[in-house]
C-alpha cells in the first residue's frame, strides 16, 4: 500500500476513491483500486487528446473502477457503459443468472477518434424492406424530398413535378451510405461535385436507373440499394461475440482470453490505420494480434514473461483460424529492462537546480511538509536512478536531511507511507 501515500498527496479525488473502497469493501479491493490507479494515471497521461481507454471489467469491482476513472479522466469524459453478453443460459438457484461483463469507455479530449460501427441487417429485416430486385441487387423506395419548402432551385418543379404542393422541397444524396455507394460503383462519374444544381443531380440519377417512377400522380422515388448500407449502428450492448468456449479454435488456454472480434471491434471504432494501440495488461496477446490484422501499431505490456513468447506465437498462427501470418517481416522489439527516455537532451548537474526547487516547494520539504532554511535541503530523486528515475527536473525534489535518510535508495511513495505511520492518530 505504499503508494496509496503518493496518491493521496497528488491526486486527492482519487484517493478517495480508493480509501471508500477498502471501508465499505475491505483492504483487498482498497489494494486492488490502489494498483489500478497508478496505472490508469501513468495511461490517462500518456493518452493523445484523440484517443481513449477501454477498462474491462467484471460486475465485482465495475462500479468502483467507474468513480476511479471519473477521478482520473472527469466525469464529462465518460462515453460509454458497454456492456458484453458473453455468455447466455446460464442460471444462479437465488439470483438471476450473470451473464455479462462491463466495459467502460472514456476519452481524453474533446474530439476522440471515432468510427461508426456497423453489423448486418437482419435477414428478416432485409426481406421485410427490401422487397424489390433488379441487376444491381435488392432495393427499397426512398423518399426524394425533405420537409419544408424553399425559394431556390430545389422548391422548383422537375419534370412538371412540385415538391411544394406537399410542403416539401428536392433533396438527393450528397453524403452517407448512398453516396458513397454512388462513387465507389462509379454509376454517376463526378457525383457529386460534377453537378452543382439539384436539378441536375435528379438528372444524374434518373439517367443512371436510381430513381423509381411509380403509377402516374405519385412522386418519384430514390431507390436505395442493400448494398448502400453499412448496416446497423452497434449499440452499447453486444450481444454478438460470445466468449470463448474450451472447443474455440482461437483459444490458447490463457484464462482471461478474450475473442478476437472484442478488441477488433474496440481498436476499429477507437482508431485510425497507423494509429498507436497500447495494452498495458496483454496477457496473451489478442489486443496485439488484433491491432495488427486493422494495421496499427502497437505496444503490449506484462508481467509476464510468457507473454513475449504468446505474442511471437500468435503473429505467426497459421490457418485454419483464417488469419494467416500477420507479421510482414517486420521487428517486434521485446524487453525486460526499464526504457530510458530518448526525447530530451542531457540535464545539467541536478544539484544546480536547487535554488529553482526551493522556490517552487516554497521553503518546505517534499516529504514532511516542514519548512526549513534553505543550506538544510538536499536534493532528491523521486523515482530513484536505480529504479528508472533521471536527473530532469520534474524528477528531481528538496528533502529536509531527515527525510532524506528514511527515503534513502527508494521511491517517494515508500517515504510518505513511514511519515504516514508515525503522525499521530
Amino acid at each position: 500500500m505504499a503508494w496509496l501515500g503518493l496518491v493521496a498527496d497528488r491526486h486527492p479525488a482519487v484517493y478517495k476513491v480508493v480509501d471508500t473502497a477498502g471501508l465499505t469493501h475491505g483492504k483487498g479491493m482498497q489494494s486492488y483500486l490502489n494498483m489500478m490507479a497508478v496505472r490508469l494515471l501513468e495511461l490517462h497521461r500518456v493518452l493523445k487528446d484523440t484517443g481513449s481507454i477501454y477498462l474491462h471489467c467484471d460486475p465485482t469491482a465495475g462500479h468502483y473502477l467507474k468513480l476511479l476513472l471519473d477521478a482520473i479522466f472527469g466525469a464529462g469524459r465518460f462515453r460509454n457503459e458497454i456492456v458484453w453478453k458473453r455468455t447466455a443460459g446460464r442460471s444462479d438457484a437465488r439470483r438471476f443468472g450473470r451473464v455479462h461483463d462491463t466495459i467502460l469507455y472514456y476519452a481524453r479530449g474533446d474530439n476522440p477518434t471515432w468510427n461508426t460501427q456497423h453489423l448486418p441487417h437482419d435477414p428478416a429485416y432485409v426481406k421485410r424492406a427490401y422487397r424489390n430486385t433488379d441487376k444491381r441487387g435488392r432495393w427499397r423506395s426512398d423518399q426524394l424530398t425533405a420537409s419544408g419548402t424553399s425559394g431556390g432551385e430545389s422548391g422548383a418543379p422537375w419534370r412538371g413535378i412540385d415538391p411544394g404542393r406537399a410542403g416539401n422541397h428536392w433533396r438527393t444524396p450528397t453524403k452517407g451510405g448512398m453516396n458513397d455507394w454512388i462513387i465507389g460503383q462509379d454509376l454517376i462519374p463526378g457525383w457529386p461535385d460534377r453537378y452543382p444544381g439539384v436539378h441536375e443531380r435528379l438528372d444524374a440519377l434518373d439517367a443512371a436507373g436510381l430513381i423509381h417512377w411509380p403509377e402516374r400522380g405519385s412522386m418519384p422515388a430514390l431507390k436505395r440499394y442493400l448494398a448502400s448500407t453499412k448496416g446497423t449502428a452497434v449499440e452499447d450492448v453486444f450481444a454478438d461475440i460470445k466468449k470463448l468456449e474450451g472447443s474455440a479454435r482461437e483459444r490458447i488456454g490463457y484464462p482471461t482470453q478474450k475473442p478476437l472480434a472484442l478488441l477488433e471491434r474496440l481498436i476499429a471504432a477507437s482508431s485510425n490505420p497507423d494509429d498507436l494501440v497500447l495494452d498495458p495488461f496483454c496477457g496473451c496477446a489478442t489486443a496485439c494480434v488484433a491491432a495488427e490484422k486493422l494495421g496499427r501499431r502497437w505496444v503490449g505490456i506484462d508481467i509476464s514473461p510468457k507473454a513475449v513468447e504468446l505474442v511471437h506465437e500468435r503473429l505467426a498462427e497459421q490457418p485454419p483460424l483464417g488469419i494467416g501470418p500477420l507479421f510482414h517481416n517486420r521487428l517486434v522489439t521485446a524487453r525486460s529492462d526499464i526504457p530510458r527516455r530518448t526525447d530530451v537532451t542531457k540535464p545539467p548537474p541536478y544539484r544546480e537546480n536547487k535554488h529553482l526547487l526551493f522556490g517552487r516547494q516554497e521553503g518546505r520539504c517534499g516529504g514532511c511538509r516542514g519548512e526549513f532554511p534553505y543550506r538544510l535541503f538536499e536534493v532528491d530523486h523521486v523515482t530513484p536512478l536505480s529504479r528508472g528515475g533521471t536527473d530532469h527536473l520534474p524528477n528531481l525534489q528538496l528533502l529536509c536531511s531527515h527525510c532524506n535518510k528514511v527515503k534513502g535508495d527508494r521511491p517517494q511513495e515508500y517515504l510518505l507511507a513511514r511519515l504516514q505511520e508515525t503522525m499521530p492518530r
